[in-house]
């Protein structure tokens, strides 16, 4: 007897439903029908069952900190820096720690169970740091949180900043992250990957660098990256984050610049919400949208992913850690939505940002986790367009999230009708 028998779910990229069997908190069978019994029997009918969705980049000790100490008036990168700053010396432990557990409830919500998050390693009291280690254990029966080690205010430009950066690793942080573009020249800036990427290799962890976020289409540090990265044999483990400069790079030297990041097993990260709020701020018109080349850097052989990188902080005044809607940006802002690319879509807040991780057993596949979401859509584009309801979120096969069925009801000439938006409403 199986523990949990859902039937009738549509997998992404499937035409027919599939009956998707559940024991001892793993996927034990997957089939067009499965006969047998279950402690638990739940029919979606219908309904689109993807695999959890993973935030790839986002910052968790700034999470919900919007308006203290005060508000981003101009909505700029560097004036959310700069309030960063002025908030960092008045942190607290149970300030940080109060806003992360209610953004990863959030988070469970969405459907959202694997983040890789950034933690400010330039605060010499590695404050926050402590506290999403505390985090990370506590939470880790319901969501997989990687950290990173990063350097917001630039690991050369920061006193001590090599050695906090280590101390941070050695507390267990998971990954090595930079910022090269903030540090105060382009070759300091190429100093840091040299020894950003260094110390992953010989440490034997990932790397997840702020890569060339900025307008201006010389900051290249994408090419140093991507030559360290193959130098050190490190394909694979190494994700650039951002890359909005690529977006005013001559189509030339990115015509030469791709396939290098193919080659090298370099992979990208695209932040299409708060990038399409931050870039173009000093262009009158017209103006640019900022967003790195997804659908070039795809075709070139390079995975991209997408993440939602901030909620409600100095930097991005809204969110609620739905990665749908940062794919339904990214859909609209990199001109994706094309019939086949509602997939690849979906893929890049699901598969592809697992593949950033390196997460193990991660999928709807027999033998893995049974982590999965019932999502109330019928396929990926109904899927992207709606942000529908999390009718379930199943982690270890059981149910940890739910959501009703989400519907309006209409009372036109006293007659009363359904609405869900979705494309099978009756008219």
């Amino acid at each position: 007897m199986f523990d949990y028998l859902v039937r009738n779910a549509m997998l992404p990229g499937s035409t027919s439903p599939v009956d998707i069997a559940i024991d001892e908190g793993r996927f034990v069978a997957i089939e067009s029908v499965i006969t047998g019994d279950a402690h638990n029997e739940l029919d979606v009918q219908g309904c689109l069952v993807t695999p959890p969705f993973v935030d790839c980049h986002f910052h968790l000790d700034a999470a919900l900190s919007l308006g203290v100490p005060r508000y981003n008036q101009s909505g700029t990168l560097l004036e959310g820096i700069q309030i960063w700053s002025e908030l960092k010396p008045d942190l607290t432990a149970e300030a940080v720690k109060e806003r992360a557990l209610k953004l990863l409830q959030w988070s469970i919500a969405k459907g959202t169970l694997a983040i890789r998050t950034h933690v400010d390693v330039t605060d010499p009291s590695l404050l926050a740091v402590d506290v999403l280690l505390e985090v990370r254990e506590e939470m880790k029966e319901w969501v997989d949180i990687q950290l990173v080690a990063f350097p917001q205010d630039g690991v050369l430009r920061t006193e001590g900043g090599k050695d906090l950066l280590l101390r941070a690793l050695d507390k267990g942080v998971d990954v090595v992250g930079g910022i090269p573009h903030f540090e105060r020249t382009m070759s300091k800036g190429s100093e840091s990957i040299s020894w950003l990427l260094s110390i992953a290799e010989s440490r034997g962890l990932l790397v997840d660098m702020h890569c060339d976020e900025t307008d201006d289409p010389m900051s290249r540090h994408i090419e140093h990256l991507t030559f360290e990265t193959e130098r050190l044999g490190l394909g694979g483990r190494v994700a650039a984050s951002h890359l909005t400069s690529m977006h005013s790079m001559d189509n030339y030297y990115v015509s030469k610049l791709l396939p290098l990041m193919a080659e090298a097993g370099i992979q990208a990260i695209c932040n299409p919400l708060i990038n399409i709020h931050l870039q173009g701020r000093h262009d009158n018109y017209p103006k640019r949208r900022g967003l790195t080349r997804v659908p070039e850097l795809l075709e070139a052989g390079v995975n991209v992913a997408f993440g939602h990188d901030c909620v409600m902080d100095p930097w991005y005044p809204m969110g609620s850690h739905d990665m749908l809607e940062v794919a339904h940006m990214g859909a609209h802002c990199l001109q994706m939505m094309g019939a086949s690319q509602a997939h690849t879509l979906v893929e890049m807040v699901t598969s592809r940002s697992a593949g950033v991780l390196n997460l193990d057993g991660y999928g709807i596949s027999v033998g893995n986790q049974a982590d999965f979401v019932v999502l109330q859509a019928v396929n990926e584009m109904e899927a992207l367009r709606l942000k529908p309801a999390r009718l379930f979120v199943f982690r270890k096969g059981q149910i940890i999230a739910s959501t009703p069925h989400v519907e309006s009801t209409l009372h036109l000439d006293g007659v009363r009708s359904k609405v869900s938006f979705q494309q099978g409403d009756p008219g």
